[in-house]
């Protein structure tokens, strides 16, 4: 929708100068890919563990070398080279300057009130994963937004029955 060309992996590498997974889910780019990808392809992970690209298949199908901080240089049989960004973990932190505090701060946030939340209310939630209480989602990013400076709108009541029904509309 942002004018991006989405495709399947497959065809995606034999294109792609740079490749950034972003799933959670491992082995996203693997030996069936590397076989294919384009030569000087770097690879980073933004997502999750250290498995969404697969090192073990790099590992095995080409020679690894530190060609500088952070980037590992893969020499594949024909000679291409494929590069690994801070060895497949996530990039921001290994590599990078982490998680900006402009987004830390909302999470600890979150993650404290949460905290509370369950405490307060343990006994009656039972055995399950409880989802942010959307009450206190809404608290986290009204105070964020005032201490920007930043106004917004509020609902009407009816926007809200509206939300709440879709009885209204095409």
């Amino acid at each position: 929708m942002d004018g991006f060309r989405v495709m399947p992996m497959a065809d995606a590498v034999k294109e792609a100068d740079f490749i950034v997974t972003a799933t959670g889910m491992k082995d996203i780019v693997r030996e069936e890919h590397f076989r294919s990808i384009k030569d000087g392809c770097v690879l980073a992970n933004a997502g999750h563990f250290d498995n969404e690209v697969s090192k073990a298949d790099l590992e095995r199908l080409g020679k690894k070398r530190r060609v500088r901080d952070f980037v590992d240089e893969y020499a594949m049989k024909g000679g291409k080279k494929v590069y690994l960004l801070a060895e497949g973990r996530l990039v921001n932190l290994a590599a990078g300057q982490g998680h900006p505090a402009e987004i830390m701060d909302m999470s600890f946030s979150i993650q404290a009130l949460c905290a509370e939340y369950l405490a307060r209310q343990a006994g009656g939630l039972g055995k399950r994963v409880v989802p942010v209480p959307e009450e206190i989602d809404d608290r986290v990013a009204r105070l964020k937004l005032e201490t920007m400076g930043v106004a917004i709108d509020a609902l009407t009541e009816d926007q809200r029955t509206y939300r709440e029904t879709w009885s209204e509309g095409t």
